[in-house]
């Protein structure tokens, strides 16, 4: 994550995000190795992925959320409830083209 988004490209990338079903599930188990490789490989095709965290207190899901994001060099778009939008552009074939900053 060396660069960080500006406004206007966070609107751009919530909107494209907006039509998106989410792709992942957190569990019970939290973020295992196998989940962060699944997530890694997402990100790698799709570069925008919703995922949704389970459990109800709002702390550990934040605490997940942002442990997730920090572990896959992703950006964190948004995060509404139990929702969270993650964007890493793709190494290979870079599809999103963000507006500048």
């Amino acid at each position: 994550m060396a660069d960080t988004l500006s406004n206007s490209q966070i609107r751009f990338l919530r909107g494209m995000a907006h039509d998106l079903k989410p792709l992942m599930q957190i569990g019970n188990k939290g973020l295992t190795p196998a989940f962060s490789a699944e997530l890694d490989a997402a990100l790698e095709h799709h570069e925008l992925v919703k995922v949704k965290v389970g459990g109800d207190d709002r702390e550990a899901r934040d605490q997940v959320i942002h442990a997730m994001a920090d572990a896959l060099r992703a950006h964190l778009v948004q995060r509404i409830g139990h929702t969270a939008v993650l964007y890493r552009p793709s190494k290979d074939k870079r599809t999103i083209v963000l507006p500048r900053a």
